[in-house]
């Protein structure tokens, strides 16, 4: 069974009914039947406008214009008693206008409008909603600095905008490049790094040396078709240590390396070697290096030559025939060997490894490859999951 709604009626109906018993003549019955109300109701308005006839209030709504006004005036009369009571105290506490506007939120609760709290203590709603906007904005703002904290730690500090935009949006935080930068910059977050050089390249040598059959052809259109190889120094406390890397063009992963505290033909060698058991190229994959005594010895030329690979060598003095090779080197020192301090090569040896596998191969955005890890990046283009590096033990 529904419920039968409940009707309302404003001050002019009702003034209208009760004229039409008192002026017309009607009884309450003839106007109840005719208008289909309740004899309660219509007797109560009666009550009412009989006492407001009579200069009183009554007990009900006022039905008169008369009423209504004096109704309106008394309203207003205790309500410029409580605001001034109300701007009295506020006036002794001298609050800010921080403290003003918590003060709107609370009488907000007491059912007390914006626009009179505002005016009661003398401030804008517009500079109101503004403060609350920027309190918003400042919770927000705090969430993703932490988010961006967090991205730009993981990153080993070495993240800039762009790469810490593409891993914020990988979490689901979108905000576009520039605001990122401006974080940064408020938040101190700046990768910092010192370069040194050592020149590891011996190229002055009788031995024979390959032609740039790479020819900087950097961008192979499937793995294993073109891999570049280079040495480099770490600085330890207890001397230099060398390393000697193996990468392949297509994805920029790292596939072989190897670290000594000298950089014989053997070096270079396990490096390699280390490349061909983890991929098993096939017969026909070019070697591109520098032109170091240790890539043009007879032990390297032995390698290549049992696994039919095709060496290929930079021209002399010509860093850019190698500059992908010689740009991991740079990562490397800039993102973990300069923020290091190596005791021994020992030390030096676990946190390039770590670094090598467990972040540049694995975590570490790449521009070239649409700013993802090497793996990550091999997994989407190739049908089946390529042979990878081995993880740390």
């Amino acid at each position: 069974m529904m419920r039968k709604q409940r009707r309302t009626f404003d001050a002019s109906f009702k003034l209208q009914v009760v004229r039409m018993i008192v002026d017309q003549g009607l009884t309450v019955f003839q106007v109840c039947q005719d208008m289909n109300l309740g004899e309660t109701a219509v007797r109560r308005w009666l009550t009412q406008y009989e006492a407001e006839l009579q200069g009183q209030s009554g007990i009900g709504k006022p039905l008169t214009a008369e009423q209504q006004r004096i109704r309106q005036l008394e309203a207003e009369n205790r309500q410029l008693k409580q605001d001034r009571h109300f701007k009295k105290i506020v006036g002794l506490l001298c609050p800010r206008i921080e403290v003003s506007y918590r003060l709107i939120q609370t009488l907000q609760k007491e059912a007390v409008s914006i626009q009179h709290a505002c005016r009661l203590l003398q401030v804008s709603r517009s500079g109101y909603y503004m403060a609350q906007h920027r309190r918003v904005r400042k919770v927000v703002a705090c969430t993703e600095t932490a988010h961006l904290k967090a991205c730009f730690a993981d990153s080993g500090q070495s993240y800039g905008s762009r790469r810490l935009r593409t891993a914020l949006r990988a979490k689901g935080i979108v905000m576009g490049r520039y605001r990122v930068r401006r974080l940064m910059r408020e938040h101190a977050l700046r990768p910092v790094w010192k370069r040194k050089f050592v020149n590891t390249t011996d190229s002055r040598h009788d031995l024979p040396v390959f032609d740039n059959i790479l020819n900087r052809q950097f961008r192979p259109e499937q793995p294993n078709k073109a891999w570049v190889a280079d040495i480099t120094y770490i600085r330890t406390r207890a001397g230099w240590l060398f390393l000697a890397a193996v990468l392949d063009l297509f994805s920029r992963k790292v596939i072989g390396w190897a670290m000594a505290p000298t950089m014989p033909a053997e070096l270079v060698c396990t490096a390699l070697q280390m490349a061909i058991i983890q991929r098993q190229p096939a017969a026909g994959l070019i070697v591109n290096s520098d032109q170091g005594s240790q890539y043009a010895s007879d032990l390297y030329r032995t390698l290549l030559h049992d696994y039919g690979l095709i060496g290929s060598m930079s021209r002399k003095g010509n860093c850019w025939d190698n500059a992908v090779m010689e740009r991991f080197f740079l990562n490397l020192k800039m993102e973990r060997v300069w923020q290091r301090d190596y005791a021994n090569h020992a030390e030096a040896v676990r946190d390039v490894t770590e670094y090598i596998v467990g972040f540049y191969n694995n975590v570490r955005q790449h521009s070239t490859i649409g700013y993802l890890a090497p793996t990550v990046y091999e997994r989407t283009k190739a049908a089946v999951q390529p042979i990878g590096v081995s993880e740390i033990a």
